[in-house]
């Protein structure tokens, strides 16, 4: 048995924080005693922990100046291996086991495209973290884990990072079981009781995730019956429903906000649609697979050409083109909805949990046992 830390900042709604909960899960089911710190606490997706999981609380202010109580654990609470998550959480965890000797330890991990991310939060701190976190990437003794091919070679190709300062782990997005487990009822109305076609997407409500191009793709579909769903939580919720509105299909989109559980909404949806600009390896995406529901994704950096095997799987089209998004979505939606259904089935099959783990403890512990 091998004790392992996993350090976030928080256990918010974010695809990170949901990913290491369930890491942290399927670490103590491959026989593992794990430990799963917040700088700050709380969130949404604590409710989701496994109970086996200690969880600990610094309850910092802010994660910046987390830097000495992390250090104080660190010292007094030894670890096999010790792993980071986000960028501007890594800074502060590289800081803290450099300041109590435990560096040597200490694992990464970047979960999105680097050289977009680092543009999306204007908060002074995170900033100066995508700043100097390429220089200690390359200075700490292992390698950063990446949760795609592509986010590795972004962060190669855009930053001071070497080949040799990355390496790859898969997420571990799906019950090792999913393909024997029925998604459950839906939610929302209009999946309950369907009576026209509906596409749905999941994800925040951010410049991110394109959902402005899918309204516009939306409102250009040649049958005006269909019905868009936006699960999701953020910022733009008054511009999206605004664009709606000026659009005229406002009475056909729905923004219901999030959902505890996205695999059983879009389970009952005839599409699914990832509209992003960029991504590292979006989760959304693959439990959408794992439901059968055809998807569509756009062609973004990085995840989906990988996921989706360049095409085969499903289609992809071209970032913030709302007249492709559109022809793809009408074709799909012409279909039969069981067409090619056990092709995404097996192509979600490589994020279970198991194959998850083992990526994982081969970058922790250099085995692919505990």
């Amino acid at each position: 048995m091998k004790k392992l830390l996993i350090i976030l900042h928080d256990l918010s709604a974010g695809g990170a924080e949901k990913m290491m909960t369930r890491l942290a899960g399927a670490l103590v089911d491959a026989g593992n005693d794990v430990t799963l710190l917040m700088l700050t606490g709380g969130g949404i997706n604590a409710a989701h922990l496994d109970p086996r999981v200690k969880k600990v609380e610094l309850q910092s202010p802010r994660s910046s100046r987390a830097v000495p109580a992390l250090a104080r654990f660190l010292r007094a609470n030894r670890f096999d291996a010790q792993l980071a998550a986000l960028t501007h959480v890594n800074v502060v965890a590289i800081a803290a086991a450099t300041l109590s000797g435990t560096l040597a330890r200490l694992h990464v991990s970047e979960r999105n495209a680097f050289s977009y991310d680092k543009y999306v939060n204007p908060d002074f701190m995170v900033r100066v973290a995508y700043l100097v976190a390429p220089l200690l990437y390359r200075l700490i003794p292992n390698p950063v884990i990446c949760v795609s091919q592509g986010v590795a070679q972004d962060l190669v190709d855009t930053t001071i990072a070497r080949h040799q300062d990355v390496t790859t782990a898969d997420n571990p997005v799906l019950d090792n079981d999913f393909r024997d487990k029925q998604p459950g009822l839906p939610s929302h109305r209009w999946l309950l009781e369907k009576s026209t076609l509906v596409v749905v997407a999941v994800g925040r409500l951010s410049p991110q995730k394109g959902f402005d191009t899918l309204i516009t793709a939306f409102a250009a579909l040649p049958d005006c019956s269909v019905r868009l769903i936006i699960f999701g939580e953020g910022a733009l919720r008054g511009s999206l429903l605004e664009q709606a509105r000026m659009l005229g299909v406002e009475d056909r989109f729905d923004l219901p906000g999030y959902t505890s559980n996205p695999m059983a909404e879009v389970a009952a949806a005839d599409c699914f649609v990832l509209s992003s600009r960029f991504e590292g390896s979006p989760n959304a995406l693959v439990e959408a697979l794992s439901t059968g529901t055809p998807v569509i994704s756009t062609r973004c950096p990085h995840g989906p050409q990988d996921i989706l095997m360049g095409g085969l799987v499903a289609p992809l089209v071209a970032v913030d083109d709302p007249i492709a998004l559109a022809q793809a979505i009408a074709l799909q939606l012409s279909r039969p909805r069981d067409s090619h259904h056990q092709v995404r089935i097996d192509a979600a099959a490589r994020f279970i949990n198991a194959s998850a783990v083992k990526t994982y403890l081969a970058a922790l512990l250099g085995s692919q046992s505990p």
